[in-house]
């Protein structure tokens, strides 16, 4: 990746080239949000565009997206000679036909050669596997097509959990918003954090979410299982006060049931036990904590009501299978 020393010129720094490879029937946020990112980020030092953005297919036409609006598009042949910081291959019901089509296979190996950085969003996953770009390496896809990745391609390391996978220079997103996590970490790792943290704020979006964490949404998969909403404003409550006493008898009074009643709908409902659920949901904010502070693991097991560091270790080992310091190693976002 192309460096400048403390003492270049302000107008020695050009904007990264960014290429978004498209074909036929494409998922269209996967392309415009991770495109929003980019074209959003700014240098930190001159305060100009970080990125050069170009949209590109094999014959520079209008390509059609899953929505009803179309997106102009250059031929590939424009670029087919330029330095390219990054190379994303973006994804959609598309990708089935893409990956079968040597002559574009072909326009994606020929652009990769160009690129600092390869990229892909969603099912482009498929895409850059099969041009053999994803060989020996570990992967993440959406988590519907991780089971086709791994079959159509078992030299491909794949795993279902993460939102994205750096390995080397490649790397792979999980579904749709997924890209735009993808884009903002590859511009803190380019443009530095407070780069990322602006275009984040500006777009009032998470920042900046790593990429261990997992595709799905701990508050999303309550809500399936909560099919009535009838735990909603419980699940908020507890989310803003888990520094309260939460025990069941407590709950119970939130909704308006006796303890025992509680617990058992609750437990039918949700598939585990109260305490089991208010376990997790502290866990859940420990571990965000912990990604994106510098916050004491002491502070964060008394802010997330585990009153102390043992117990809060205990409960990640018991849920995440790693200690709270481990974690942070792991995962620290700043």
């Amino acid at each position: 990746m192309t460096s400048f020393s403390a003492k270049s010129s302000e107008s020695t720094i050009s904007p990264k080239l960014v290429v978004f490879l498209v074909y036929p029937d494409i998922v269209l946020l996967d392309l415009v949000g991770p495109l929003q990112v980019f074209s959003h980020a700014l240098e930190q030092t001159t305060g100009k565009n970080g990125y050069a953005c170009a949209v590109v297919s094999s014959k520079g036409d209008m390509v059609r997206t899953n929505t009803v609006v179309p997106i102009p598009s250059e031929p590939v042949s424009r670029y087919r000679d330029r330095q390219i910081n990054t190379l994303v291959v973006v994804g959609g019901d598309g990708a089935n036909q893409a990956m079968l089509d040597v002559s574009f296979l072909q326009q994606v190996t020929l652009l990769a050669s160009k690129a600092e950085r390869v990229c892909s969003v969603c099912s482009g996953a498929l895409v850059l596997a099969a041009a053999g770009l994803l060989e020996g390496r570990r992967a993440v896809t959406h988590w519907e097509d991780c089971k086709m990745l791994a079959e159509t391609f078992p030299g491909v390391h794949v795993e279902i959990d993460p939102i994205y996978i750096k390995d080397g220079h490649i790397w792979t997103s999980a579904g749709i918003t997924a890209g735009m996590d993808l884009a903002l970490a590859i511009v803190a790792e380019d443009l530095g954090r407070q780069s990322a943290l602006k275009v984040a704020r500006s777009m009032v979006t998470h920042m900046v979410r790593s990429g261990g964490q997992s595709q799905f949404s701990p508050v999303l998969g309550r809500q399936l299982l909560d099919t009535t909403g009838r735990f909603e404003e419980l699940h908020h409550w507890l989310a803003d006060n888990l520094q309260c006493d939460l025990r069941v008898e407590v709950l119970a009074e939130r909704v308006n049931m006796s303890a025992r009643n509680f617990s058992r709908l609750y437990s039918k409902q949700m598939g585990l036990t109260p305490a089991k659920a208010v376990e997790a949901i502290r866990t859940e904010k420990a571990r965000d904590l912990l990604e994106t502070t510098d916050i004491s693991i002491k502070r964060i097991a008394a802010q997330c009501g585990f009153n102390d560091e043992e117990r809060m270790r205990r409960a990640f080992l018991r849920l995440l299978g790693v200690a709270p310091s481990d974690y942070r190693q792991g995962f620290k976002t700043q």
